[in-house]
């Protein structure tokens, strides 16, 4: 009986003081490694998505991608992604799933501008 109180005494004092606080701007984590093709949405009377090649960009391991111009670096915290190096040094994109970026402007609003990760069904 003596054991048990020193060990239940022993882990009460192992245990954290305050609980764990989330991290200011949301967890970081890694996009999903492939090619992202961008496109801006199209309209009735034609394709559904005018494509923008010059946007397009490949994400590779280790927080970085590349485009036909050069590579760089990114951060993604939370649903935020943040290239921080290279041709789109800057540039900021919302994860709205996996497999889908929109891109934000300055004032961090949303704009048409849409990149989805190529996969075996939509190529």
């Amino acid at each position: 009986m003596k054991r048990a109180l020193i060990l239940l005494v022993g882990l009460a004092a192992c245990a954290p003081a305050e609980p764990i606080k989330p991290v200011p701007g949301g967890e970081i984590g890694v996009l999903q490694q492939g090619f992202y093709v961008c496109e801006l949405p199209g309209d009735a009377t034609g394709a559904a998505g005018i494509r923008q090649a010059d946007q397009d960009f490949s994400v590779h391991n280790a927080s970085r991608y590349s485009t036909a111009t050069g590579r760089g670096t990114y951060l993604l915290t939370g649903d935020l992604v943040m290239m921080t190096s290279g041709p789109k040094k800057g540039k900021k994109f919302r994860q709205l799933s996996n497999n889908f970026l929109r891109e934000l402007n300055a004032a961090g609003a949303e704009t048409d501008l849409r990149c989805v990760r190529r996969v075996q069904n939509n190529r």
